[in-house]
Parts: structure tokens; sequence; C-alpha cells
């Protein structure tokens, strides 16, 4: 069931947001005046490895004008439902790392192999309380692996939405009922 919600969620979104992707995609070759799309080395379920795709937001390792607002909305995130459509990624779940993020969270010994059971997501509950620290995080991602359901994953996603919309502090203000938080 989660492979086909995946891939009708997919079309659904790709469908909504296709004018805005091709509007962001002129933006960037246009005004930037650099590549289209980010591509990275991601390593997924199984730990088989795979190329993440996203908006390019940066170039020599500084946010453009573009790309910040594309960072700061999630709007960089959308070319990633065509990973999830070729099955390499799902719409939620743990954060898909690089090979390096896994050595420095020190992620890769047999403690931490439950992560990669399941295919990496373009959100999930790590991502909405994030940001704090790699204890929370594999918490977050622990937790979803043992409970993930359908309906899990359509809250999570409409909490992502309302972040995307409203930001990230206010809902996560709203969501945990903490003001504490990032």
């Amino acid at each position: 069931m989660k492979r086909l919600f995946d891939i009708v969620f997919s079309f659904i979104a790709l469908s909504l947001f296709a004018i805005p992707m091709a509007v962001i995609a002129l933006l960037l070759r246009i005004k930037e005046k650099h590549a289209v799309f980010f591509r990275q080395q991601r390593v997924g379920r199984n730990g088989c490895g795979f190329e993440i795709l996203k908006f390019q937001t940066m170039v020599d390792d500084a946010p453009t004008s573009t790309g910040r607002f594309l960072r700061k909305t999630g709007l960089d995130e959308l070319p990633q439902f065509f990973n999830v459509l070729k099955g390499e990624m799902s719409i939620v779940g743990p954060r898909a790392l690089t090979s390096f993020d896994i050595k420095r969270l020190g992620w890769n010994s047999a403690f931490f192999s439950a992560r990669w059971e399941i295919k990496p997501g373009i959100t999930g509950l790590a991502q909405i309380y994030g940001g704090q620290h790699r204890k929370i995080s594999w918490f977050w991602d622990k937790y979803y692996i043992k409970t993930n359901s359908l309906l899990t994953d359509f809250i999570i996603i409409m909490i992502s939405f309302a972040m995307n919309l409203f930001g990230k502090t206010r809902i996560r203000r709203i969501v945990f009922r903490r003001n504490n938080l990032k």
C-alpha cells in the first residue's frame, strides 16, 4: 500500500507543481545562470546508492538569491518526487544521507541497521523535529520505523506542508507545544 500511496501522491504533486517547477527551472537557468538540478549520491534502502535530484540552490558553497527562497519554502525538494516514482525514495521516511554524513554521524555500525531497512523519504519525523541533534534524529527515525502507517505518513505530509507555508518554527511550536525549538 505504501508504494501505491507514494506513486499516486507523487503524480498528484508533480501535476500540481508542474508549472511552478517549470518557472523555477527557468529562473535558475536565466537569472542564476547555472545548472537547474543538483544531483548527489545518497544511501537508500539496504545501503544501496542512488542519485538524489533537487533544484540547484547553491554556487561555490553559498546559496543564490533564488536558492535561499527555494530552501526556505522547501521548493528545492520538488524534483525528489521523480526519485519516489523511480522507487528510490518514499514520500515519508528517514532523510536520505550521503556516505560522508553516515560516517560523520557514526551511523555506519550494526546498531543503526534498522535505518536502512526502509526507503529514505522526502520528509519524515526527524525532518519535522529536525536541526536539534543526531541522537534526536535517530530517535525520530527509529520511532517512525517502528510505528509507520499510511495515517502517520499523511499526518507527517500535512505538517511538512504547513511548515513550508507558515514557517518551520511556528509549526514546530504548535505541534510540539514547546518554545525552545529552532
